[in-house]
């Protein structure tokens, strides 16, 4: 099948994971087009990519391997299990609770890092290159963002819409709907203010080291954008969008008591453009949002 990064490689990839994942709902809030990815099957988007691996390469004895802030881990241990592929994920000690509980639930071998996101990943290669397992990239490799932008396909199928807010964390979901997309909608980039991998990119002109501190950080704080993020996001994405902490609360919250959508902070950092109105919303104009994930606990019932 095509492995490439374009319209025609994710349409390849789409049927080969279809299967198993699941055609999320768009919710119409006051005008706003929600696309529910808090509801895909291990709880957020990364399930895409995460079969997309498993069902495309070639997994060794060994396994696979992957590093995540908790939202991949849980996909790939979960796709792992449904393939009956051993697995082994690497987490740092700031993932959240539920996420962790979530992947140990599927059987998968945890390893729980001290650090961030960097500290994982770099633990997560020594490990495979040592046992000879298949890593699995939460965003910089190609079946990834492949995978991702099967929700780019799936929501361009469900509503017509001008402009999509996408979250960012490493860009593998921006970058598999930006190359959905090749710009025939507005795709713009949404990130916590700490932890601003897309916005520093763009300014810099290459991916740079980044800060990793944000209420979402255990799910949109990658250190850097994915080398094969950026250049579909510089040729495709107009812009990224910064949103503080307490905008990316507030977001959360109102998804709970205007729609009973339970989102992570993570998942709900790109409804915080629109609440905030640093995305200000032209006349007549039709607005997506992906709320991309819902491994959390609610907290404020």
């Amino acid at each position: 099948m095509s492995r490439l990064l374009n319209r025609e490689g994710i349409a390849a990839m789409e049927p080969l994971i279809r299967p198993f994942i699941r055609n999320t709902p768009v919710l119409d809030l006051d005008g706003t087009l929600l696309k529910l990815e808090c509801l895909q099957v291990a709880g957020s988007f990364k399930a895409r990519g995460a079969f997309a691996n498993l069902r495309t390469r070639s997994v060794p004895p060994a396994g696979v391997v992957a590093a995540s802030g908790g939202n991949h881990g849980a996909a790939v241990a979960y796709a792992a299990a449904q393939l009956h592929v051993s697995c082994r994920i690497f987490v740092p000690e700031i993932s959240s609770p539920a996420k962790i509980e979530r992947i140990r639930a599927t059987g998968a071998e945890l390893v729980i890092v001290p650090g961030t996101y960097p500290d994982a990943l770099a633990a997560s290669i020594a490990d495979a290159a040592k046992r000879d397992a298949m890593p699995v990239h939460a965003f910089d490799q190609v079946e990834t963002i492949l995978g991702a932008g099967s929700l780019g396909k799936e929501l361009e199928e469900a509503v017509p819409f001008d402009t999509v807010l996408v979250p960012v964390g490493g860009g593998g979901l921006i970058a598999g709907v930006s190359a959905w997309f090749e710009g025939r909608v507005r795709v713009i980039g949404v990130e916590p203010d700490g932890a601003p991998t897309l916005d520093w990119a763009l300014r810099a002109g290459a991916p740079v080291a980044a800060p990793t501190g944000s209420i979402a950080s255990d799910s949109l704080a990658a250190g850097a954008l994915g080398s094969l993020v950026y250049p579909i996001a510089a040729r495709f994405v107009e812009r990224a969008i910064l949103v503080s902490d307490d905008e990316i609360r507030t977001a959360r919250e109102a998804l709970w008591t205007r729609a009973r959508v339970i989102a992570e902070p993570g998942g709900a950092t790109a409804f915080a453009a629109l609440l905030s109105r640093k995305y200000e919303r032209a006349s007549g104009e039709r607005v997506a949002v992906i709320v991309s994930g819902g491994n959390t606990v609610v907290t404020w019932t």
